[in-house]
Parts: C-alpha cells; structure tokens; sequence
C-alpha cells in the first residue's frame, strides 16, 4: 500500500481534481478520504481545545514519544 497526502483548501466551486500517480494500473481500486473539521471561531474556544488536549490520550502519548525520540539530542550541546 501505497499513501500519498496532499492538502488542498476549498474551493469556490467545492470540487476537487485528483490526479492518480503514473505508476498507478489503470482500473486499480483507490481509496480516497477526506477529513475536515470546523476551525474554531473564537478565542475562548481555541483555549478550550488546547485544554482539552491534555486530557487526551492519544495526544498524551505522541508527545511522551516525540519527547523520548529528542532525548538524547536535548543533552547535546547546541
């Protein structure tokens, strides 16, 4: 499997073209999603996701990883 991510911003029109990688066999099957979610509006919305952010697990545990994968280049010196 193969992933190729592209960000795109919407359009007036609300269509987007997909262009398929050469390499791709005609007639192969794709998958394709979207993800999309609304931008908070105001500030104290903002502060409530930041908030909620350290409640959550799955965010919790990328910045323990992200923490230990620089820890050995946080003791060296700059």
């Amino acid at each position: 499997m193969e992933a190729i991510k592209q960000i795109v911003r919407t359009p007036r029109s609300h269509e987007i073209r997909i262009k398929i990688p050469a390499h791709i066999p005609e007639n192969d099957p794709v998958e394709i999603i979207m993800f999309f979610r609304k931008k908070p509006e105001d500030y104290d919305e903002k502060i409530n996701e930041l908030k909620n952010a350290m409640k959550d697990e799955l965010f919790l545990s990328d910045l323990r990883e992200i923490s230990e994968d620089f820890k050995n280049v946080d003791l060296e010196e700059w």
